[in-house]
């Protein structure tokens, strides 16, 4: 796939910056359409995804929740927080969230002695699940695949 059939598909899909992610791909040899695809399936299942009532669907389903979330929930509520400020500080949570996530994925932090030697990673798989292309540094891709914005390409 040449330069500009690669930042087509990355518009396609939704890319802010297409030509930037299939240029790095293509001269710096970074899976950058893996990156960039998992990184917008991630952000699709967060719960603060644009047009969701999302606080509906949870009270909708309080086992799922938990009686002390869906009674948190009403007191938030009848506090007067509207869900789209709750949402805003939620997305600031979900966030930070899947930034760590990332991150734990190219480095395992402090680790006890027994275990130092521990490291995992996100990988690219072939059809018969073997890796084909390791994908590091996730993290420094968050904010410029968030949906709403949240960063610069």
């Amino acid at each position: 796939m040449d330069e500009l059939d690669l930042a087509d598909l990355f518009r396609k899909l939704g890319a802010r910056d297409p030509d930037a992610w299939a240029q790095s791909q293509l001269q710096e040899g970074i899976p950058q359409l893996a990156r960039f695809v998992f990184l917008r399936q991630a952000w699709r299942l967060l719960t603060s995804q644009p047009g969701r009532s999302w606080v509906a669907a949870l009270k909708a389903q309080p086992a799922a929740i938990g009686p002390e979330a869906a009674a948190a929930l009403d007191r938030i509520a009848a506090a007067g927080v509207t869900e789209e400020d709750l949402t805003a500080v939620v997305r600031i949570i979900e966030r930070e969230l899947l930034f760590s996530f990332c991150y734990l994925l190219s480095d395992p932090g402090d680790l006890e002695p027994e275990i130092s030697d521990m490291a995992w990673g996100l990988f690219q798989v072939d059809e018969h699940g073997r890796p084909i292309a390791a994908i590091p540094g996730l993290h420094e891709s968050v904010l410029e695949t968030d949906p709403e914005g949240g960063g610069a390409d």
